[in-house]
Protein backbone atom coordinates (compact mmCIF):
# COMPACT_ATOMS: atom_id res chain seq x y z
CA UNK A 1 0.00 0.00 0.00
CA UNK A 2 1.28 3.43 -1.23
CA UNK A 3 0.04 7.04 0.16
CA UNK A 4 0.08 9.74 -1.98
CA UNK A 5 -1.27 13.44 -0.52
CA UNK A 6 -3.81 14.79 -2.96
CA UNK A 7 -4.67 18.84 -2.91
CA UNK A 8 -4.60 20.66 0.29
CA UNK A 9 -6.21 18.21 2.57
CA UNK A 10 -6.67 14.60 1.25
CA UNK A 11 -4.43 11.52 1.11
CA UNK A 12 -5.01 8.69 -1.23
CA UNK A 13 -3.90 4.83 -0.61
CA UNK A 14 -3.14 2.77 -3.27
CA UNK A 15 -3.90 -0.55 -2.89
CA UNK A 16 -2.54 -4.18 -4.27
CA UNK A 17 -5.63 -5.95 -4.75
CA UNK A 18 -9.39 -5.59 -4.08
CA UNK A 19 -9.24 -6.88 -0.27
CA UNK A 20 -6.40 -4.73 0.44
CA UNK A 21 -8.69 -1.84 0.15
CA UNK A 22 -11.59 -3.18 1.73
CA UNK A 23 -8.94 -4.03 4.71
CA UNK A 24 -7.91 -0.52 4.83
CA UNK A 25 -11.35 1.07 4.25
CA UNK A 26 -12.99 -0.94 7.16
CA UNK A 27 -9.81 0.06 9.27
CA UNK A 28 -10.00 3.69 8.57
CA UNK A 29 -14.00 3.60 9.42
CA UNK A 30 -13.12 2.10 12.51
CA UNK A 31 -10.52 4.56 13.39
CA UNK A 32 -12.41 7.64 12.73
CA UNK A 33 -16.08 6.07 14.77
CA UNK A 34 -13.50 5.65 17.59
CA UNK A 35 -11.77 9.31 17.32
CA UNK A 36 -8.36 8.01 16.11
CA UNK A 37 -8.52 9.63 12.98
CA UNK A 38 -10.14 12.98 11.43
CA UNK A 39 -11.39 12.65 7.90
CA UNK A 40 -14.71 14.24 6.37
CA UNK A 41 -14.76 11.21 3.83
CA UNK A 42 -13.57 7.73 3.56
CA UNK A 43 -14.11 6.53 0.19
CA UNK A 44 -13.22 3.39 -1.63
CA UNK A 45 -12.94 2.84 -5.00
CA UNK A 46 -11.37 -0.59 -6.87
CA UNK A 47 -7.71 -0.06 -6.48
CA UNK A 48 -7.77 2.65 -4.44
CA UNK A 49 -9.06 4.72 -0.37
CA UNK A 50 -9.60 8.44 -0.74
CA UNK A 51 -9.77 10.33 2.42
CA UNK A 52 -10.59 14.04 2.19
CA UNK A 53 -10.97 16.60 4.87
CA UNK A 54 -7.74 15.74 6.81
CA UNK A 55 -6.48 18.90 8.82
CA UNK A 56 -3.19 17.36 8.34
CA UNK A 57 -2.30 15.07 5.71
CA UNK A 58 1.47 14.75 6.47
CA UNK A 59 0.71 13.48 10.31
CA UNK A 60 -2.24 11.23 9.38
CA UNK A 61 -0.60 9.79 6.38
CA UNK A 62 2.47 9.09 8.87
CA UNK A 63 0.24 7.82 11.25
CA UNK A 64 -1.72 5.46 8.74
CA UNK A 65 2.20 4.10 7.74
CA UNK A 66 2.41 2.56 10.80
CA UNK A 67 -0.86 1.25 10.79
CA UNK A 68 -1.82 -2.79 9.80
CA UNK A 69 -5.27 -3.60 9.09
CA UNK A 70 -7.19 -6.48 10.14
CA UNK A 71 -7.71 -8.96 7.14
CA UNK A 72 -11.09 -8.99 5.71
CA UNK A 73 -11.84 -12.70 7.33
CA UNK A 74 -11.09 -11.13 11.20
CA UNK A 75 -13.25 -8.28 10.53
CA UNK A 76 -16.60 -7.98 12.65
CA UNK A 77 -19.46 -9.32 10.20
CA UNK A 78 -20.84 -6.66 8.69
CA UNK A 79 -24.37 -5.80 7.81
CA UNK A 80 -26.36 -8.20 5.21
CA UNK A 81 -29.09 -7.10 2.86
CA UNK A 82 -30.91 -9.94 1.19
CA UNK A 83 -32.23 -8.79 -2.35
CA UNK A 84 -35.41 -10.27 -3.67
CA UNK A 85 -34.08 -11.21 -6.60
CA UNK A 86 -36.11 -12.16 -10.12
CA UNK A 87 -33.67 -14.21 -12.45
CA UNK A 88 -35.38 -13.77 -15.35
CA UNK A 89 -32.68 -11.47 -17.25
CA UNK A 90 -32.34 -11.43 -21.20
CA UNK A 91 -28.55 -11.61 -20.88
CA UNK A 92 -28.57 -14.56 -18.76
CA UNK A 93 -27.94 -16.96 -21.94
CA UNK A 94 -24.97 -14.61 -23.12
CA UNK A 95 -23.53 -15.39 -19.03
CA UNK A 96 -24.06 -19.01 -19.73
CA UNK A 97 -22.17 -19.23 -22.69
CA UNK A 98 -19.28 -17.51 -21.21
CA UNK A 99 -19.05 -19.37 -18.18
CA UNK A 100 -20.02 -22.52 -19.98
CA UNK A 101 -23.13 -23.81 -17.96
CA UNK A 102 -26.74 -23.54 -18.11
CA UNK A 103 -29.12 -20.73 -17.72
CA UNK A 104 -30.29 -22.84 -14.38
CA UNK A 105 -26.56 -23.42 -13.59
CA UNK A 106 -25.79 -19.86 -13.12
CA UNK A 107 -29.01 -18.60 -11.55
CA UNK A 108 -27.78 -21.40 -9.09
CA UNK A 109 -24.34 -19.76 -8.58
CA UNK A 110 -25.68 -16.45 -8.10
CA UNK A 111 -28.07 -17.31 -5.54
CA UNK A 112 -25.43 -19.18 -3.92
CA UNK A 113 -22.71 -16.31 -3.86
CA UNK A 114 -22.13 -14.15 -0.99
CA UNK A 115 -21.42 -10.50 -2.58
CA UNK A 116 -20.27 -7.39 -0.45
CA UNK A 117 -20.45 -4.08 -1.54
CA UNK A 118 -16.70 -3.26 -2.53
CA UNK A 119 -17.81 0.76 -3.44
CA UNK A 120 -20.19 2.82 -5.07
CA UNK A 121 -20.23 4.64 -8.40
CA UNK A 122 -21.42 5.51 -11.42
CA UNK A 123 -24.49 6.84 -10.39
CA UNK A 124 -26.32 7.19 -6.55
CA UNK A 125 -26.69 4.07 -4.82
CA UNK A 126 -25.37 2.25 -7.16
CA UNK A 127 -22.83 -0.47 -5.72
CA UNK A 128 -19.95 -2.48 -7.28
CA UNK A 129 -20.34 -6.39 -5.13
CA UNK A 130 -17.56 -8.62 -5.32
CA UNK A 131 -17.90 -12.35 -4.46
CA UNK A 132 -17.18 -13.97 -8.22
CA UNK A 133 -14.18 -15.74 -8.85
CA UNK A 134 -12.35 -14.36 -11.32
CA UNK A 135 -12.55 -16.48 -14.07
CA UNK A 136 -16.45 -15.78 -13.92
CA UNK A 137 -15.64 -12.12 -14.92
CA UNK A 138 -17.71 -11.28 -18.52
CA UNK A 139 -17.43 -8.12 -20.96
CA UNK A 140 -19.91 -5.33 -20.65
CA UNK A 141 -22.16 -5.59 -24.11
CA UNK A 142 -20.16 -3.84 -27.49
CA UNK A 143 -22.92 -1.01 -27.17
CA UNK A 144 -24.31 0.01 -24.19
CA UNK A 145 -28.37 0.31 -23.74
CA UNK A 146 -29.86 3.36 -23.69
CA UNK A 147 -32.27 2.32 -20.86
CA UNK A 148 -31.97 -0.38 -18.52
CA UNK A 149 -34.77 -0.17 -15.33
CA UNK A 150 -34.18 0.20 -11.76
CA UNK A 151 -34.21 -2.52 -10.21
CA UNK A 152 -31.96 -4.55 -12.47
CA UNK A 153 -29.79 -6.87 -11.27
CA UNK A 154 -26.54 -7.27 -14.12
CA UNK A 155 -22.78 -8.38 -14.31
CA UNK A 156 -19.78 -6.63 -15.72
CA UNK A 157 -16.22 -7.86 -15.34
CA UNK A 158 -15.33 -9.20 -12.42
CA UNK A 159 -18.26 -6.82 -10.11
CA UNK A 160 -22.24 -7.86 -9.91
CA UNK A 161 -24.35 -4.52 -9.62
CA UNK A 162 -27.70 -3.90 -9.35
CA UNK A 163 -29.03 -0.32 -11.17
CA UNK A 164 -30.65 2.16 -8.42
CA UNK A 165 -32.19 3.93 -11.13
CA UNK A 166 -33.24 3.91 -15.24
CA UNK A 167 -30.32 5.10 -16.58
CA UNK A 168 -28.17 4.20 -19.65
CA UNK A 169 -25.55 0.62 -18.99
CA UNK A 170 -23.72 -2.00 -20.57
CA UNK A 171 -23.56 -4.63 -18.27
CA UNK A 172 -24.95 -8.57 -18.59
CA UNK A 173 -29.14 -8.55 -17.06
CA UNK A 174 -29.45 -11.64 -15.19
CA UNK A 175 -32.48 -10.60 -12.80
CA UNK A 176 -34.87 -7.99 -11.53
CA UNK A 177 -35.79 -6.67 -8.06
CA UNK A 178 -38.49 -4.58 -6.61
CA UNK A 179 -36.04 -3.51 -3.71
CA UNK A 180 -35.73 0.21 -3.27
CA UNK A 181 -31.77 0.97 -3.51
CA UNK A 182 -31.68 4.63 -3.15
CA UNK A 183 -33.80 6.70 -1.64
CA UNK A 184 -32.82 10.82 -0.42
CA UNK A 185 -35.38 10.90 2.06
CA UNK A 186 -33.54 7.74 4.09
CA UNK A 187 -30.67 7.94 6.11
CA UNK A 188 -27.91 6.80 4.73
CA UNK A 189 -29.55 7.37 1.24
CA UNK A 190 -27.98 4.16 -0.42
CA UNK A 191 -29.32 1.15 0.67
CA UNK A 192 -25.91 -0.36 0.00
CA UNK A 193 -23.00 0.46 1.39
CA UNK A 194 -19.13 -0.06 1.35
CA UNK A 195 -18.84 -3.47 3.52
CA UNK A 196 -22.54 -4.15 3.23
CA UNK A 197 -22.96 -7.98 2.90
CA UNK A 198 -25.46 -9.04 0.22
CA UNK A 199 -27.28 -11.69 -1.02
CA UNK A 200 -29.49 -12.50 -4.29
CA UNK A 201 -32.03 -14.91 -3.13
CA UNK A 202 -35.11 -16.08 -5.23
CA UNK A 203 -37.91 -13.48 -4.88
Amino acid sequence: MRIRPVGRHALLLDCDDPGQVEAWRAELWRRRAAGELTAVEIVPAAATVLLDGVPDPAAVAARIAGWTPRPVAAQAAAAQVEVPTVYDGEDLPVVARHWGVTVPEVVRRLRETAFRVAFCGFAPGFAYLTGLPPEWAVPRLPSPRTRVPAGSVALAGPYAGIYPTASPGGWLLVGRTELTLFDVRADPPARLTPGTRVRLVAA
